[in-house]
Order: structure tokens, then sequence, then C-alpha cells
């Protein structure tokens, strides 16, 4: 008896072995749990065999199913390919794609994508939207308000991780912004231990960039630095001048990020942190746009070396796992 098997219960099955929950693997495909049980049942049935283990508390691969999953990931990836390419001559909706900030830098890394993608993309449109952060953005993302966006991905909580999906595109260099009267603001570099002293403002009062502030929290907790108090931030140029100059404390940002009158931009060093920038969507997207944004950061990224880690750098080990394999 022929056993087509239909993408539907190949995604099916992708989503429950990597959430080994049957509630989560539903939300993120967007179905209810009894139609994704019916699905793998019915997977099951054309394959003759048990993918998963199944009892009152847990949900298990077996390993016929362990077998089964990396070819299954291949399919639907070329699957995905055949039906992008014959949709990339047709006429598409507007991409809106979040920017975090519409504060500009020297080298902001999801400006310099947006650039280069819409230069290759001239036929499609690629709209910029400005959440604040990725935490912000995220919920956007699960609402279809957005379709895509940059930031640190592991920051995310976990139920929001498993509903989206992330491509590394860049290492950034962690740095401190500061008004230019504070005493450390004529330094080249500072090493992490000259902060000992100086609270360090991590964006805690911020709730649209929750991601970022964790990773400041870890940063500092791991060097044994003290977090700022949090404040009301600020919105725009001008606006944080005036916050950095009346709080006084030096503000976790990245070396490219915006040039603030009246402000410095200082590396940190000994060691050197980073933070991982991803390109975040919602899993299943084949718009495009969204192959010309990745498109774009693999190029931007081959070329500046933008996923290569310095010796001796630091990153939480959460953000490190989602490094492409060397």
């Amino acid at each position: 008896m022929p056993r087509d098997l239909h993408p539907r219960l190949l995604r099916g099955f992708v989503a429950t072995a990597e959430t080994l929950h049957f509630g989560r693997a539903a939300e993120r495909l967007h179905i209810a749990q009894q139609a994704l049980s019916r699905d793998v049942r019915t997977l099951e049935g054309l394959l003759g065999t048990e993918l998963f283990t199944r009892t009152t508390r847990s949900v298990e691969l077996t390993p016929a199913g362990r077998r089964l999953l990396p070819g299954v990931r291949r399919l639907l990836a070329l699957h995905d390919e055949i039906l992008a390419e014959a949709g990339a001559g047709a006429a598409a909706r507007p991409l809106l794609l979040d920017l975090n900030s519409d504060v500009t830098g020297p080298d902001l890394t999801a400006d310099r994508v947006l650039e280069r993608a819409r230069a290759a993309w001239p036929e499609g449109e690629l709209l910029a939207r400005f959440h604040g952060g990725l935490a912000a953005a995220a919920a956007e993302l699960l609402a279809h308000r957005l379709d895509a966006s940059f930031g640190r991905f592991a920051g995310l909580p976990a139920p929001v991780r498993g509903r989206l999906v992330q491509r590394p595109v860049r290492l950034e260099r962690v740095s401190v912004m500061m008004a230019d009267t504070h005493p450390l603001a004529g330094r080249p570099a500072l090493r992490l231990a000259e902060l000992a002293g100086h609270p360090v403002d991590i964006c805690a009062g911020n709730p649209a960039t929750t991601e970022w502030a964790d990773l400041g929290a870890r940063l500092l907790r791991e060097h044994g630095l003290t977090a700022a108090d949090p404040y009301v931030p600020p919105v725009g140029v001008d606006e944080t001048a005036r916050y950095l100059a009346r709080h006084g404390d030096p503000m976790l940002t990245t070396v490219g990020g915006p040039r603030i009158p009246g402000t410095v931009n200082v590396p940190l060093v000994d060691p050197v942190p980073l933070s991982l920038v991803s390109l975040v969507h919602r899993p299943g997207e084949h718009h495009p746009g969204l192959r010309a944004l990745a498109d774009a950061a693999g190029a931007l990224g081959a070329a500046g070396g933008w996923l290569r880690r310095p010796p001796g750098s630091w990153l939480p080990d959460a953000d490190a796992a989602l490094l492409p394999a060397r």
C-alpha cells in the first residue's frame, strides 16, 4: 500500500520531538493538541513503528524516532526551499522587521543587514519597526503583528523560544556608554575589574529588553560587579544623553552602538564580553524578504567574521550553544 507522508505529519513529528511535549508542540504549530496527537498516531501507523514513548508525566523519542528525526529535518528543509524558490518571483506583502531601536549607530547589525537585503531584493518591501528590544518584539512576532526581529535569543523565556526560531548572525562586543564627564570616560578600553565600585546600568527597568538585562546580570554576577538601580528607560538620542548625565552610571551597550552627544562608548576587555545577535522569526515562515535578510546576514557574516569567537572571550553557555558547529 502506498504511504504518502504529508508534510503536516512530518512537521508535527519534528515539533513534538524538539519540545517533548504535545501541548507546547501544538502551540508552536498553532493547532489543537488533539489534532497533533492524531497526526502523530497517523504517522506512526504509516511507518509501522512507534516514534514516542508516552507516559502521564513525560514524552520521549523511541530509538526509531531518534533515527528518523535527522532525515525528516532534511526533507522539510528541502520542501521549504522548493516552496520558497517557487514563490520568489511572486509579489509578496511587505515584511515587517523590528530593528529594536530608531537610534542609528556606526556598526549596528540590524541596520547593516537591512541595508544589504534591500539592495539585494529591490522588488520587495522591507518595512522597519522599532519595538525597543527582542522581548517586546517576540510578543509581536507571536501575535503575527511582526515578521522578524534581531536580538539575544537565549535571553527569552523558554516557552517563548519554543515558539520561535533563530539564525545566529553576529557576536557583538559589549561595551559601556557613559557621560564624557564620568571618571572612567577617558579610557580607550576598560578592564571589567575597573568597573568595581561603579554600578552598571543593565536596563533592568525596561520590560522591552529583559533579554539584554539577563545578559548584563550574568556578566556582572560572574565578575563580582554591581548593577545600578533600575530606572524608567529613555527614548531617543537627546533623552539618552540627559539620562546618562542625570544618573551617572555606565550603561551596558555594544561597541557599534549609537553615538550620543556628550557621551563616550568604551569597549570592555579582560575578558571581552560578547552578545550573540540572532535573526528571529516564526517557524515555517517562507516570505521572500526573510530569505533576503538571511542571505544578507550570511554574506556580511562571512566577509566580516561575525561569528568568529575571539580567544578568551566571555559568552554565556546558553548563547554559545546556539552557535553553528565548526
